[in-house]
């Protein structure tokens, strides 16, 4: 993975990640975001989706593909980083898709 490779991926996660705290902090801190608890459960879940796919699928290349570093794994501390932060934007898509869940299937007080 050469260097500009690398940034723009690391790039792309930190927008993701940012994305998901925002809609997280929306979401929790606003009744509705749409006007419907559903709708905004069905974006929630459809958008925590698609953040969890870039770090899952980054993974998969790492773990199995080897696509991601050119030389064989280790335990330096660019791999070390790198799986930490597929690892935390994958949490932060969990939290975000658990949220539009409980949105979703949630009752109306």
């Amino acid at each position: 993975m050469g260097y500009h490779q690398s940034q723009l991926r690391i790039t792309i996660l930190s927008i993701l990640a940012v994305l998901g705290v925002i809609y997280s902090g929306l979401i929790s801190s606003r009744q509705t975001l749409t006007g419907l608890n559903s709708l905004d459960g069905l974006i929630g879940v459809v958008f925590g989706l698609f953040i969890c796919s870039r770090p899952a699928a980054n993974l998969v290349d790492l773990f199995f593909y080897r696509r991601s570093f050119p030389y064989p794994f280790s335990s330096g501390r660019p791999v070390v980083l790198w799986i930490a932060l597929n690892t935390l934007v994958l949490l932060i898509g969990g939290i975000v898709i658990f949220m539009g869940t409980t949105r979703f299937i949630g009752k109306t007080v």
